[in-house]
Formats: C-alpha cells, structure tokens, sequence
C-alpha cells in the first residue's frame, strides 16, 4: 500500500471511485455522476502544499482517496480543513481509510492545520466509527438537512484539533 500526492492523470480512477459511491446514498450527496472534466477545476483547486488530494494504491491500482477542501471560503478558516474519503467498495473495510486518515492528521501540522472536519451522513456508521475511533468528536447534527429522492438525511460534523 502506498499512499501519494494525485496527479491530474489520476482523475478517472478518482471520479470512478466517487461515481461508484453514489448510488448507495451513504457517503456522497451528489445524485448523479460526475465527469472528469467537471473535476479539473476542483483538483486545481488542491495545492500539494496546502490542501492535497491523496491517492492510496494497491499494484500500481488506486483504491481510494482523500482530499483536504479549504473550509468556508474566508481567510478566518485557513488553518482549518474539511476532508472527505473515499474507498473503492472492492477494498473497503481493509484499513484503507484509517491508514488515509491517520497521514491526515499527522501531516495536518505541515500543511497549516490545526482542525480537521468531516461532514458526514448520520446513518454511515462505518465513517462515524472510523473517525471516532480516531479520536473526532460530534461537533455538530444537522438534522434533515440533505434531501436525496425525496428522503431527508441528517448530517453528523465531525471535528479534531490536531495542534495539540
């Protein structure tokens, strides 16, 4: 296993693993597919050095991902990030997310982090349990606030401060 910073070649298999999420309503809010093309703008927007995407390969395969989003859009949250995994379902539950999240937390400190957040939906224990596992705490529970084929979800934040 190997785990690096991606490259714009790695899209497709980034979007693949996204896509794939999708239709089991548990870890993505899209609805529909996304295009590779629609994701170049937000890969521009993940500089290595500040907010990465990463990639975890298995064979020279990529079997998941993680990448750091600039929260909320204003210069007071610099030193805060949100961050979002994704595994391709071949490869869950085979340590691939905690081995994505706990580089996460250990790199936050180079990459201007002091607090992680995760936004995630209430009925995905699997995520709930790994972040809480990691030492996240439920920051927040947002209550019917995502609407998917007319079925209201609830959404847990998930928080650590990693500059202890």
């Amino acid at each position: 296993m190997k785990i690096r910073d991606a490259v714009e070649t790695d899209l497709p298999a980034i979007v693949e693993i996204h896509n794939a999420a999708i239709p089991g309503r548990k870890a993505c809010g899209y609805t529909e597919p996304v295009s590779v093309e629609s994701r170049e703008s937000w890969y521009q927007q993940h500089p290595a050095n500040r907010r990465p995407i990463w990639v975890m390969e298995i064979d020279d395969k990529i079997v998941g991902w993680l990448s750091f989003q600039f929260f909320y859009g204003t210069p007071a949250y610099h030193a805060t990030a949100e961050i979002s995994i994704y595994i391709d379902s071949n490869y869950q539950r085979m340590g691939i997310g905690r081995k994505l999240l706990d580089k996460a937390i250990s790199d936050s400190s180079k990459l201007g982090i002091k607090t992680l957040i995760g936004f995630i939906f209430a009925h995905n224990q699997p995520s709930l349990k790994l972040f809480e596992k990691l030492g996240f705490q439920r920051w927040g529970y947002l209550p019917k606030v995502a609407d998917i084929e007319n079925q209201e979800i609830d959404l847990i934040l998930v928080g650590l401060r990693v500059d202890k």
